[in-house]
């Protein structure tokens, strides 16, 4: 008796630590992005760059994500889920001490490593959850992308005090996002030891279970897969462009800098109990469908405000219209992941072509801002154009709902 309770205390622990290891990883999915909206104009200004090119350090990790996701799962396959998590963070601590060495050069080559590094946690992550907790993936869902939601809005909010305030500079801002990556490695690298310890009876289940290569083209073809992957890229469109411009454009509204950095925290906060939710809800048959055109509603209200502009509090209003959709329709994408594949094998597959296809969208969003911005010197075509995308993103969102695998 003391021997099966000493297995079962070892069994949850070992789930705790799993768990925890994954809100870690969904802390390192986004500061080293949403900490350098509030933040770019000292980066234009110190390296000389253009409202185009800036963009690119938002859209060069989603262009690294696109091309990189449909690999990840073959990784995953070769050195185990919890062995590539490694790599990923790794990849991700090198290119943010990179991207802080005050050079054009080593700018982006930092991003591309640190697109890298989140691509292979963002194709893990729900694979993991699925393989793992499969009868608990809707709430472990909602568990981790509030968690990334969170540190999201911290890392936004921070960077102008810790830039200005603390007299940090962006360099040194940027580098501090290292630092909860350092913690995650460690936590991970437990976890493989522990994989690899239990390897001898679980082997052949992993490479079964992540053999996705066999089913990708079977994925490809499907139309509800396409439906789930357009999702996944439109409203990450509206997410980054949200992330690299929201701040600008409350700026040249009269806003100052660091209230404008952190009226970006305060929409990601605020869409944290949507972050959280949603998911719950979407485990409801056909109760997606009515999620879908109630967040992207709100959003083309939240949009519409900015465009027309007006007093402080209507800019409050839209920043919470937008923060709720752009926070439920992130984790409703991942939670369609799990509930549009019927094992993990399939969830690898969804999960790298909706990530490759979805950000290889998604990468053009800030880019293409940046340049309506430039070409008309305005925010008119710009905020426009978001609506427009906000519409698509309700097409594919009720696309995505039916209720079939893929």
């Amino acid at each position: 008796m003391n021997v099966q309770q000493a297995q079962e205390n070892k069994s949850t622990l070992a789930k705790g630590l799993l768990v925890f290891g994954i809100i870690l990883v969904a802390f390192n999915l986004r500061p080293a992005i949403t900490a350098i909206g509030p933040i770019i104009s000292m980066i234009e200004e110190d390296l000389l760059l253009s409202h185009s090119v800036a963009g690119l350090l938002t859209s060069l990790p989603l262009i690294v994500f696109a091309i990189f996701s449909p690999v990840v799962p073959i990784i995953g396959q070769k050195l185990s889920n919890e062995s590539a998590l490694v790599v990923g963070l790794f990849s991700l601590i090198i290119g943010i001490l990179l991207r802080s060495l005050a050079s054009i050069a080593f700018l982006f080559i930092g991003t591309l490593l640190i697109g890298v590094g989140i691509a292979i946690s963002n194709v893990l992550l729900p694979v993991i959850v699925k393989e793992k907790f499969p009868e608990k993936f809707a709430l472990l869902t909602s568990v981790y992308t509030t968690s990334m939601g969170l540190i999201a809005a911290v890392a936004s909010g921070l960077s102008v005090p810790l830039a200005v305030n603390l007299q940090l500079g962006w360099k040194l801002t940027l580098v501090l996002w290292s630092i909860p990556a350092l913690l995650a490695v460690i936590v991970w690298i437990i976890l493989a030891n522990n994989r690899r310890k239990n390897e001898a009876s679980k082997k052949n289940e992993e490479k079964s279970a992540l053999a996705s290569v066999g089913v990708s083209s079977n994925v490809w073809k499907s139309s509800v897969a396409w439906f789930v992957a357009a999702f996944m890229g439109l409203q990450s469109v509206l997410f980054y462009v949200t992330v690299a411009w929201l701040p600008t454009i409350l700026q040249d509204q009269g806003i100052s800098a660091n209230t404008a950095g952190w009226l970006l925290s305060f929409t990601q906060f605020i869409g944290l109990p949507a972050s959280f939710i949603v998911p719950v809800i979407a485990g409801k048959k056909h109760a997606q469908k009515w999620v879908v055109m109630t967040m992207t509603s709100m959003a083309i209200i939240g949009f519409s405000i900015l465009l027309m502009g007006g007093s402080f509090p209507l800019l409050v209003l839209a920043i919470i219209l937008i923060g709720i959709t752009l926070a439920g329709s992130f984790s409703l994408a991942l939670t369609f992941i799990g509930m549009r594949a019927r094992d993990a094998k399939q969830a690898s597959a969804l999960s790298g072509m909706a990530q490759s296809i979805g950000y290889l969208l998604a990468a053009v969003g800030p880019i293409l801002i940046g340049f309506l911005y430039d070409l008309t010197d305005a925010w008119t075509v710009p905020l426009l154009t978001l609506m427009g995308i906000t519409i698509l993103v309700m097409i594919f969102g009720v696309g995505a709902s039916r209720d079939r695998y893929v």
